[in-house]
């Protein structure tokens, strides 16, 4: 098996330039996926990526390779060269990280999760399709149980070399309940870095329920409704908040939702928001594509808006210290900018049942989907609902509706919580996840309605 120490070392020692560093990333990932209630396809998957950062002067090249021989290693190393050879000086640009330090020691490994096999994912399946036989109308089972191994050297010509390996587990499952023509959707996950802490049994009754429960909805008429936002929904806007304003590039270039409210109060005193790469409360990954330590960030703390996350690139732009959040160079590290990819969102002291026993008049919301951007300073997003949506009147789930769109200031409608759940959920996503709770909002803006 290829050594990605070895690899990373070889690679920095055929560079004839001022700067680089070099990724080597090996990622093994098994996945069965399965459909109306069969599994369809089970894969295995191995790949071994190194990507070159070449740095000569001011200009910057980069390459990436999935062939490790020495043909290709030099092939990289002149390819990277030739192209920063051909770009113009970036003027801001400083220096590459040194001096650094080294990554905390945290658990982001299980053995278990990466000898997950086939058969037991197989009576994974099998028990997600016994409890749905325990419901009325029988529902058809759909989704994927995927496992993933990935192990990444992170080196610079500077005396940077970070290297670890970390496991994910991910079930996510949709099921489907036909009565007629109608059809209910319902949708549940579950994911950690132990495979033997994916709760099955609960995934499969909470999909099962929300599809037979959704099978005749009503439609009901846009506009402003209460929300309670489950974890799934949450970490959707969390995610493009991230995206759109939570890294320092976004702020350096008047892009973000945080510029000039460093200091001032945001949201709800509810809401504190955080990224911290060395929690193994998620997905932890305790250093960046530099090979820089993560720092945890404060960027909501009860309401009031602390900060915002660096790579080597913007932290020297501004004279401020590097917080560990470069992402792969080739992603565009000089266009998106740092992010943060291990969020928390803290939790509260409520039960999901008590903050539906508490909504006057508003919807209990599964998912989000298709959410896009349409102002990201003012946080404008627009989505649709999905896989269970439900009325609730009173303090009582009435009735499924037919999914809606929304166009929300998200800012604004986290400035208003009526509750925050102590559950919350670990929601995988690139590089990390986002550990979240259920949110119960006090207003929330719907703008169209569909046929399903």
């Amino acid at each position: 098996m290829v050594d990605i120490k070895e690899i990373a070392e070889k690679i920095l020692k055929l560079v004839k330039a001022d700067q680089a560093d070099v990724r080597v990333l090996r990622e093994r990932s098994h996945v069965t996926r399965f459909a109306n209630s069969q599994i369809h396809q089970n894969m295995y998957e191995e790949n071994c990526t190194a990507d070159l950062r070449v740095v000569i002067g001011k200009k910057i090249g980069t390459a990436k390779i999935n062939l490790l021989g020495e043909e290709n290693l030099n092939e990289l190393v002149e390819r990277a060269t030739k192209i920063a050879k051909l770009q113009k000086d970036r003027a801001d640009f400083v220096t590459l990280p040194s001096n650094v330090g080294k990554p905390k020691k945290v658990k982001t490994f299980v053995q278990k999760t990466a000898n997950h096999s086939v058969e037991e994912k197989a009576m994974s399946v099998k028990k997600l399709l016994e409890i749905a036989e325990n419901y009325r109308p029988l529902p058809k089972v759909y989704g994927a149980f995927t496992t993933t191994t990935n192990e990444l050297c992170v080196m610079n010509t500077l005396g940077v070399s970070a290297s670890g390996k970390n496991t994910v587990s991910n079930l996510g499952v949709c099921m489907i309940a036909e009565e007629g023509d109608a059809k209910g959707y319902g949708w549940a996950e579950s994911a950690h870095m132990d495979v033997s802490k994916i709760d099955v049994e609960n995934v499969g009754k909470i999909a099962a329920e929300k599809a037979v429960n959704s099978i005749h909805t009503k439609k009901m008429e846009p506009g402003e409704y209460e929300v309670i936002l489950e974890p799934r929904a949450v970490s959707e806007l969390l995610g493009y908040l991230s995206y759109s304003g939570m890294g320092a590039l976004a702020v350096q270039e008047q892009r973000s939702f945080l510029c000039g409210n460093i200091g001032n109060k945001i949201m709800d005193e509810k809401i504190s928001i955080w990224d911290d790469g060395n929690d193994e409360h998620g997905l932890p990954i305790p250093f960046d594509f530099e090979g820089v330590p993560k720092q945890r960030v404060d960027i909501i703390e009860n309401g009031v808006a602390r900060g915002y996350v660096y790579d080597s690139y913007t932290a020297n732009r501004e004279g401020k210290k590097n917080t560990g959040h470069a992402l792969p160079p080739g992603m565009g590290a000089f266009e998106i900018g740092p992010l943060p990819t291990n969020l928390f969102m803290k939790e509260g002291n409520m039960h999901v049942e008590d903050m539906i026993s508490n909504c006057s008049r508003g919807l209990l919301v599964t998912k989000l989907h298709y959410v896009n951007i349409i102002h990201p300073v003012k946080t404008i997003f627009t989505g649709m609902t999905r896989d269970g949506t439900f009325y609730i009147e009173n303090g009582k789930i009435l009735h499924p509706v037919k999914n809606l769109r929304f166009t929300q200031n998200v800012v604004e409608a986290f400035s208003s919580v009526n509750g925050i759940s102590a559950e919350k959920s670990i929601i995988a996503g690139d590089f990390g996840a986002v550990v979240c709770p259920y949110l119960h909002l006090d207003k929330f803006h719907f703008t169209g309605v569909t046929e399903f």
